[in-house]
């Protein structure tokens, strides 16, 4: 593993992390000033309790949603409430990684309490399999009258702001295909080294978009569902992923994903994991994002109350109840892309990283 940068600061908040953790020689930072995080780029990772919904904001006031969570009001509205609080009056970019409840369930209420520009997603298979919601597809081809598929390669055009950097958004595997792969290449890739691949996954989970997003300093892998023949692919037998600052947790964190030659390869300083309370974060995944991370970088939506979960510590969890009341993880990036800060506002919890 690479030696990162320090880690500049120490938790703020009532139920504190002793400062004990933190290397000795890790000197205090300031927590950038919510004026300054205006011209930044900024996140939401909303609570729907299992699913997903990434809301990101730039420094243009562009607006960018990976993922709508389940169906019905409630993810919809916790979504359309994140975008209020962060001064977005419409969702210019809406993304679905893959096409299964939890993901793509919320666009069709969410485009009642906000507009809702351009869609994309990746391909949909046709004949369409069993694990994928015919209605749910419909509603999401309804939202916008030119939705875009996604292969890996393609880009998303975002706006710049002068005087911070453009934010670029890449696809770089998508429909069960890393870049530069064609139609009809193998679903696993063999390689001397590496670790051994998994059973064939044939559901949608295999065809998720995984998206890097880079602003300046700043690298974010966010791969959907994405499973563990997939996710090696990416690294072997090229590498196709960069280290990056923050790890949006494959599929909720579970053990069919988070193939640990992806995750040694990019090499995060956060993983955000977007479990339930019985649903993701499963024990392999956490035991080594804590590991690798050193913990104080592992961040949850919930904590996992099944016997035998691991988890990171209190104060990095947003819901530690099973009966949750949606509360979130926020993150916000410096101008320069160059520090952010990741927060837990239910918890008073704000951490400074370095970007790498």
């Amino acid at each position: 593993m690479r030696l990162r940068s320090t880690l500049l600061a120490a938790l703020v908040t009532t139920t504190a992390v002793t400062a004990a953790r933190l290397p000795p020689q890790s000197p205090p930072a300031q927590v950038p000033a919510e004026s300054d995080a205006n011209t930044g780029l900024r996140f939401s990772f909303v609570d729907v309790e299992g699913g997903a919904a990434t809301l990101i904001v730039t420094p243009a006031g562009e607006s960018v949603l990976i993922d709508s969570g389940f169906p019905g009001d409630r993810d919809a509205g916790r979504i359309a409430d994140a975008a209020r609080q962060m001064g977005a009056t419409e969702i210019n970019h809406y993304i679905t990684t893959h096409w299964h409840t939890d993901h793509v369930g919320g666009i069709g209420p969410l485009s009642k309490l906000i507009p809702v520009r351009a869609t994309y997603g990746h391909r949909i298979p046709d004949p369409l399999p069993d694990d994928i919601n015919a209605d749910l597809v419909a509603a999401w081809k309804a939202v916008s009258a030119t939705p875009t598929f996604l292969a890996a390669g393609d880009s998303i055009s975002l706006r710049g702001k002068r005087g911070t950097p453009t934010p670029k958004l890449r696809v770089l595997a998508a429909n069960g295909l890393v870049e530069d792969e064609k139609d009809g290449a193998p679903p696993i890739i063999k390689c001397e080294k590496g670790h051994e691949a998994k059973p064939e996954d044939t559901s949608d989970n295999a065809r998720s978009l995984v998206l890097h997003l880079n602003f300046g300093d700043f690298d974010l892998l966010a791969g959907g569902d994405l499973t563990w023949n997939i996710e090696h692919k990416l690294v072997c037998p090229r590498r196709r992923v960069p280290t990056v600052d923050v790890y949006l947790v494959s599929h909720h964190g579970a053990d069919s994903s988070n193939n640990p030659a992806l995750v040694e390869a990019l090499d995060p300083e956060v993983a955000i994991v977007n479990n339930g309370p019985r649903k993701g974060g499963e024990p392999r995944t956490m035991a080594q994002l804590i590991t690798q991370l050193r913990d104080v970088g592992v961040f949850q939506l919930h904590r996992n109350v099944r016997p035998g979960a691991v988890n990171a510590e209190s104060g990095r969890i947003a819901n530690l109840d099973e009966a949750c009341t949606g509360q979130l993880i926020r993150m916000r990036v410096e101008p320069g892309g160059s520090r952010f800060v990741v927060s837990i506002p239910s918890r008073s919890v704000d951490r400074v990283f370095s970007a790498q």
